[in-house]
């Protein structure tokens, strides 16, 4: 069958931009790698998303919008798509099927980046961890590190004060990024401390993580700290490798109109996958809701004076 819409990733972006492409009554099928919600659905408190006074759990929202998108007739794959095919109708790729639809809108977000220090990928999972809400329970009573100083490494190092002993953030600059109410938070937190001016060297341990080395890089000075976990926060990484014929900028991030248009006729991007100033679930929805419009017109004027 031919979709009219594919969205590829079940974000807050993707998963608004079903809620309005189902809603319009256009076929719709979300393509989703491995579970709705991407960023959000591992984040434990969203306190900025309008209409919730006390916040709203993460995965909460996810499900939520989840179940939103299915009961306007939204259809869900769980699938990793490998390459997208440009024609008038277009081809999606996965592993075990190849889709085809009017238009795609794409949806991907973004991943965690990585340290690049000795012995990381070692200890990924045994140690190093990109997620304080999935983790955090196997550091009850230890000592533990978050590498960033932006809203995520802030976020989530106060989460994390709820089971560790302690938690260092290391941040490269000699101030953290995060906004001023987060910084609060965690400047209330009596088992958070902070290394400004270091950076994370090496990890090292047998089977599981057991020590980061750090340097201060304005005197050199490096120290061994024995932690048993390290959660990294220290920025993101388009998920656009898959794509080859739309146009993107130096890091990687789909270029965009106002619209949601790509360098593509028919296909559109929404959210952190794309070039914008600010990655959050509001902006994400509002991409999304425009890019399912954009589809909808592209519909009616490529499509339905065929019908």
């Amino acid at each position: 069958m031919t979709y009219d819409v594919i969205i590829i990733g079940g974000g807050p972006a993707g998963l608004t931009a079903a809620i309005y492409c189902a809603r319009a009554r256009l076929n719709t099928l979300i393509i989703e790698k491995s579970g709705c919600g991407g960023q959000m659905a591992i984040t434990d408190i969203l306190e900025n998303y309008p209409g919730f006074t006390g916040g709203i759990n993460g995965f909460d929202l996810a499900v939520k919008l989840e179940e939103q998108a299915k009961n306007f007739g939204a259809a869900i794959a769980y699938a990793e798509v490998f390459e997208i095919r440009d024609g008038k109708i277009k081809q999606t790729v996965t592993a075990d099927n190849t889709y085809e639809s009017k238009t795609i809108i794409i949806a991907s977000g973004t991943t965690n980046k990585k340290l690049g220090i000795k012995q990381e990928e070692k200890f990924i999972g045994r140690g190093i961890s990109f997620c304080a809400t999935c983790d955090a329970p196997f550091h009850k009573g230890k000592d533990v590190v978050v590498v960033g100083g932006g809203d995520s490494a802030v976020q989530e190092a106060v989460y994390l004060a709820k089971f560790a002993s302690s938690v260092t953030i290391i941040h490269r600059r000699d101030k953290l990024r995060a906004a001023k109410s987060l910084q609060e938070k965690l400047f209330s937190c009596s088992n958070i401390s902070i290394l400004y001016d270091t950076i994370a060297q090496e990890v090292s341990g047998s089977e599981t993580l057991e020590s980061l080395k750090v340097s201060n890089i304005k005197t050199g000075a490096v120290k061994e700290l024995k932690v048993s976990g390290v959660f990294v926060f220290v920025g993101l990484l388009p998920n656009t490798l898959f794509l080859t014929n739309i146009a993107l900028n130096e890091s990687g991030y789909i270029i965009t109109d106002e619209n949601m248009k790509t360098s593509a006729a028919g296909i559109f991007a929404c959210g952190d996958v794309r070039k914008k100033l600010l990655r959050q679930v509001v902006t994400a929805a509002g991409d999304g809701a425009l890019a399912a419009i954009s589809a909808q017109h592209y519909i009616e004027e490529n499509f339905d004076a065929e019908s």
